[in-house]
C-alpha cells in the first residue's frame, strides 16, 4: 500500500506538471540527473496494482512470529504484552549494562529490591536529563552516567557557616546539564 501510495503521488506531479517531491528526488549540487518518470498506474486499476505488487513482492519468506501464552488473550492484548515485557526487558538489559547493577541471583531478597530502587532511581534520573534538555536527548544512558560519574564537586564549609561549591571534571555532558540546572534555578 506504501508503494501504491508513492506511485499515485508521482503519477499527481506528472499530471500536473510539477516538479517531484523533495522525497522523489536526489538533492546533491554536485550531482546531474536527467530522468523520466512513467508510473504503472496509467494502465493499471488499483486492484490489478495491488495484485502486481503482491506477485512481485510477497515471495512466501516473509517474516512471521508466533506468541504462545498460558492465558486465553485476544490478539491485541497478546501483542500489547508482547510489547511491555519487550520494554520491561530493554529496563533491564539498561539497569546492568549500562547503569552496571551486578549480578542479582546471589543476593539477599532486600539487597535485590535495594538495588532495583536504587537502578530504577537512576534511570529515572538520567530519563529525567534527557527529556528536559534537548541536546542530550539521543545521548546514551551510559555516555551520560559517566560523565555525571567524572564530575567532581567539593563542598567548602567555613566555620559551618558558607559553603563554597567547587565543581572540577568538565566535559561536555556535565556543563550542559550543569548549565541547564544553574538555569532553572
Amino acid at each position: 500500500m506504501r508503494q501504491i501510495k508513492e506511485a499515485k503521488d508521482i503519477q499527481e506531479s506528472i499530471n500536473k506538471n510539477k516538479t517531484l517531491l523533495k522525497r522523489f528526488q536526489i538533492n546533491n549540487l554536485l550531482v546531474d540527473v536527467d530522468y523520466s518518470i512513467q508510473t504503472k498506474l496509467v494502465e493499471l486499476t488499483e486492484d490489478d496494482a495491488v495484485k502486481f505488487l503482491e506477485e512481485k513482492i510477497i515471495t512466501g519468506r516473509e517474516e512471521f512470529f508466533c506468541l504462545k501464552s498460558s492465558k486465553n488473550l485476544t490478539l491485541t492484548e497478546t501483542l500489547l504484552t508482547y510489547r511491555k515485557k519487550d520494554s520491561i526487558e530493554k529496563i533491564f538489559h539498561s539497569l546492568k549494562n549500562e547503569i552496571e547493577i551486578k549480578p542479582l541471583q546471589v543476593w539477599t531478597d532486600n539487597s535485590i529490591y535495594g538495588a532495583l530502587i536504587i537502578g530504577f532511581i537512576a534511570q529515572l534520573f538520567i530519563s529525567l536529563i534527557r527529556f528536559e534538555i534537548p541536546e542530550l536527548k539521543h545521548t546514551s544512558t551510559k555516555f551520560i552516567k559517566k560523565s555525571l560519574s567524572n564530575l567532581t564537586v567539593t563542598v567548602d564549609l567555613w566555620m559551618r557557616k558558607t559553603k563554597n561549591y567547587i565543581y572540577s571534571n568538565f566535559d561536555p555532558i556535565n556543563t550542559i546539564i550543569l548549565r541547564y540546572n544553574w538555569a532553572i534555578s
